[in-house]
């Protein structure tokens, strides 16, 4: 399959296409308006073509009539689309509206897997959110993402492309530095200590809870996206919870003292920051995975499980680096 991979240049970009890479038989196309390099440690790096570049400028070079698939993974993330709404809106919104046209007239029917989020969901919330509760998004990002959804709907109703969009819960733990999410604390609550840097939580609530995933279960749910039937799911509504698990404050600091020793909990700082405070209890945080689970989507098995996971993935990338 040839398959272009958009925001490619973060790291579900890179981790998805250094699993992508494993298979000989996948050519993929990379592109990123920031540095997007091949994977290290790829089995077939050789497979793999980078474009570097905005999305707008190189969209004739980017969508070709041999593509196989697409992930849609760019965006600008949760408090910088709120700082910034006319970037927000370029970046989430109109780039995305600006791909699916591409894709309509050069490779009508293809397999478009589009990242969301359960951001896209604001109070009150029910007691367990399904797909069937309606979104009521509270935030620039979400309300982006909501926008796309239904485009993204419509063009598969149409036959324009043959979609798929995925509502991610937020990931833990990421590697690499603090983003703009104001979920970024949720890896950094694990990432910094280990690294023996210090971790601001913005919410001085031990019991806060977050609906999280972790990379690998993530990047392994993308790959079964891309063999899910067109007919899996009705022509109109295209979109799915991704599997995720419930884990509060404490949680994540039970499971840095478990791995990590409970020496790290010295680099954690409990403040109240009220702009991102206002921004993380506006997401929802109980879900239902029945439908995500029947169409044959995993979920991980504990928040302790995804830090012993980002551990062994350090250990792997100082190998890789030779360091």
């Amino acid at each position: 399959m040839k398959i272009l991979i958009t925001g490619a240049g973060g790291f579900i970009g890179q981790f998805l296409a250094r699993q992508l890479l494993d298979d000989p038989n996948h050519q993929l196309v990379l592109t990123d308006i920031i540095d997007c390099p091949v994977p290290r440690g790829s089995k077939h790096p050789k497979n793999a073509t980078v474009i570097k570049g905005d999305l707008f400028e190189e969209i004739d070079k980017l969508v070709t009539k041999d593509l196989d698939a697409v992930y849609i993974f760019h965006g600008i993330m949760s408090s910088g689309s709120e700082a910034n709404f006319d970037l927000g809106l370029k970046v989430n919104l109109d780039a995305t509206r600006v791909l699916l046209e591409k894709l309509r007239h050069t490779v009508p029917g293809i397999r478009t897997i589009y990242a969301s989020s359960q951001a896209v969901y604001g109070r009150p919330f029910p007691d367990t959110i399904t797909e069937d509760v309606f979104p009521t998004p509270e935030g620039s990002y979400g309300a982006e993402k909501l926008v796309c959804e239904i485009l993204i709907n419509d063009y598969t109703r149409r036959g324009f492309i043959d979609g798929l969009s995925c509502r991610f819960p937020t990931i833990s733990v990421r590697p690499g530095k603090p983003s703009q999410a104001a979920s970024s604390f949720i890896s950094g609550i694990i990432r910094e200590p280990l690294a023996g840097q210090e971790c601001i939580v913005p919410v001085k609530d031990r019991q806060f809870p977050s609906w999280v995933c972790s990379p690998r279960t993530l990047i392994n749910n993308l790959v079964h996206a891309l063999t899910l039937p067109a007919d899996a799911l009705p022509s109109h509504k295209r979109t799915v919870n991704m599997p995720g698990l419930l884990a509060t404050v404490q949680d994540m600091m039970d499971a840095l003292a478990k791995v990590g020793g409970e020496d790290k909990l010295q680099h954690i700082k409990e403040v109240d920051d009220p702009e991102l405070g206002a921004i993380l209890h506006s997401w929802a945080w109980k879900f239902d995975n029945k439908l995500a689970l029947s169409l044959g989507y995993k979920p991980d098995t504990s928040f302790e499980q995804a830090v012993r996971e980002y551990v062994d993935w350090m250990k792997e990338q100082k190998q890789v680096n030779g360091a």
